[in-house]
């Protein structure tokens, strides 16, 4: 039976707004990336995201972004490879200080916006953000875009590389994915989102906005957490893989099952 891992960006409040109706998204995602506080969230924010996904048994993994409050970490900015690196292991120290309190392990490290787009091609970008994480916790899995520099990054590093695709993304033919200034580069129709997921699981690839199709292996899909239809997405696509055959289940043990020994 194929499995898939499904991941949402989760914790991405800050103080009394929040993006996301987190008890509606945690029961349906099998892992969540929280905010770190970089691009979004605060202490407050992360802990009770920390402690909502272990009520749900969902595994928690660090969201880390450039430090950009006001642009939501989606622009792209100037910092060294040496800040990088600091700024990753920053964060995810944050994170793991709170999952250490609410009990709970933290499994991987998935980047945010801009960052991840870089280091999806940028080779220095990805050295430096794998860097980080060999330096916080050197078992932690780092989750960048299937086929990208990051996972290559991952390897070099010696870290577990996991490879993830977009459900709800528009994809170029570089397999990259669209910028968001692009008609179409975020797919909102739930039978556009469905058929995406699927052709990932059951073909290994994705349709492109110049009406190719670019090979790629997953182990995850994402739907934002900040994407104002998640919800319906994500329960229609439980049912598509469901229909399919297609068991959903963590790529990174759960979040009430303690670390190994």
């Amino acid at each position: 039976m194929p499995t898939i891992d499904l991941n949402a960006d989760l914790g991405e409040g800050f103080g009394r707004w929040r993006l996301a109706d987190e008890e509606e998204v945690l029961p349906l995602v099998t892992s969540a990336s929280i905010a770190c506080g970089f691009h979004a969230g605060d202490p407050v924010t992360m802990r009770r995201s920390v402690a909502l996904a272990r009520r749900h048994g969902v595994t928690v993994g660090a969201h880390p972004g450039y430090r950009d409050l006001a642009g939501f970490g989606r622009r792209d900015l100037a910092a060294s490879p040496a800040e990088i690196t600091a700024d990753v292991l920053y964060q995810i120290g944050a994170l793991a200080a709170v999952c250490h309190a609410e009990g709970v392990p933290l499994r991987y490290v998935k980047p945010h916006g801009a960052l991840y787009n870089r280091a999806a091609t940028d080779a220095a970008t990805a050295d430096a953000i794998a860097e980080g994480v060999r330096l916080a916790d050197p078992s932690l899995a780092l989750l960048g875009l299937a086929g990208s520099e990051l996972v290559a990054a991952a390897d070099r590093a010696g870290l577990r590389a996991v490879g993830e695709a977009f459900a709800d993304r528009a994809y170029l033919a570089d397999g990259t994915l669209a910028p968001r200034n692009l008609l179409g580069a975020v797919l909102a129709d739930t039978d556009a989102v469905v058929r995406q997921a699927l052709d990932v699981v059951r073909a290994g690839h994705v349709r492109t906005l110049d009406g190719g199709t670019h090979l790629l292996r997953a182990a995850s899909l994402c739907v934002h957490g900040d994407n104002p239809h998640a919800v319906a997405l994500l329960r229609a696509l439980r049912s598509a893989l469901a229909e399919a055959g297609v068991r959903v289940a963590p790529f990174a043990a759960p979040s009430d099952v303690p670390p190994a020994a």
